[in-house]
């Protein structure tokens, strides 16, 4: 099973109850698994609230694309001709 980005996890089968995810997770971000593999993630927006967010110049932005380059350059080669 791969890395999961929260320590909360819930299925398919009790994703059908949100409300009830959400309370079991205490508002936390819960990854919703199908048979142990991740399909994605839930954040409730109580958890969203507490993240502070900020906008990022276009200085960050270059910064943050050059450091992950490598990492994005098959993506953005497949990206150039569409």
């Amino acid at each position: 099973m791969e890395n999961l980005l929260t320590n909360k996890t819930a299925s398919l089968t009790e994703f059908r109850d949100p409300k009830n995810v959400i309370k079991k997770a205490g508002g936390k971000p819960v990854a919703i698994l199908n048979r142990n593999k991740l399909e994605g993630y839930f954040v409730p927006a109580s958890a969203v609230h507490k993240i502070s967010f900020k906008l990022a110049d276009s200085d960050e932005v270059d910064a943050a694309i050059a450091k992950r380059k490598d990492k994005i350059q098959p993506i953005l080669d497949y990206l150039k001709d569409k």
